[in-house]
């Protein structure tokens, strides 16, 4: 007597199970999506995987080599970093390029649709702020990533131009103001016309030019302003923040800790 082999049944996907993965193109499939008619699903569907707004995050301080960004991204396997780029580009989020000879290297940057990302990176840097009050051992930091918070906190004071900032792990720059005309994102300076990469609100190291305002503290100081727990003027005028340049930036930062420039 034959026996009969019992085929394995189908699994049906109970109510308001996730929809499989659709392909936008032939042969390219495409991520999961939340198939919900609202702005921030679509947001989502776009950059809502673990590690897209951290390379964006990136990218918003100018073109980067993809050996940069695994270096600036610690914990990130290669293979999700590959997968991740090419979903911000396959979004319209970011793009590969080759860069001229000599350099003949590819980077990544953002697109205009990308950089309008700025403001929703700010905003969620200063939510999690709060969290930064005690760093774990496990933590890793790079100077750069105090960046785009610092920035919202010294756009605050109403000065423009270019912040040079030393901190314990090292210098960058931000651009602080109103962006000119172009395809820059909304209140924000970019580098265009100041020396630096176009595009970019941010760069790792000193700033490309003589620097409006240079400022110098040590990381919990900065912690603290990027999280509000100390205000820019009490920082500056508690000494903890150190402010050093003739520009509208550093004057306004002076002003806000109730100091005189020296002229002198």
């Amino acid at each position: 007597m034959s026996r009969l082999r019992r085929m394995p049944r189908q699994s049906r996907q109970p109510d308001g199970a996730a929809a499989p993965a659709r392909t936008g193109q032939p042969g390219r499939p495409q991520r999961r999506s939340y198939d919900h008619y609202c702005g921030a699903a679509r947001a989502l569907d776009a950059v809502g995987d673990r590690w897209s707004l951290l390379i964006v995050r990136e990218l918003l301080g100018g073109a980067r080599r993809y050996t940069d960004l695994h270096a600036d991204l610690p914990g990130v396997s290669t293979d999700v970093l590959a997968s991740r780029l090419r979903d911000l580009e396959r979004e319209g989020v970011a793009v590969r390029r080759r860069l001229p000879p000599p350099a003949s290297a590819a980077v990544y940057e953002l697109t205009d649709r990308g950089r309008r990302l700025l403001p929703v990176l700010e905003a969620l840097c200063a939510w999690g702020a709060e969290e930064l009050a005690e760093r774990r051992p496990t933590d890793a930091v790079r100077a750069h990533w105090f960046a785009l918070p610092l920035r919202g906190r010294l756009a605050a004071l109403g000065g423009v131009g270019v912040a040079e900032v030393h901190v314990d792990e090292g210098v960058f720059h931000v651009f602080v103001g109103q962006c000119p005309e172009g395809g820059s994102p909304p209140g924000a300076l970019s580098a265009a016309g100041s020396g630096g990469e176009p595009g970019a609100v941010y760069g790792d190291g000193p700033a490309p030019g003589e620097p409006d305002a240079l400022l110098r503290l040590d990381s919990a100081t900065c912690a603290e302003v990027v999280a509000g727990a100390l205000g820019v003027g009490e920082a500056v005028r508690s000494g903890r923040l150190l402010v050093d340049g003739d520009g509208p930036l550093a004057k306004a930062l002076l002003g806000a800790g109730g100091r005189h420039q020296d002229t002198g």
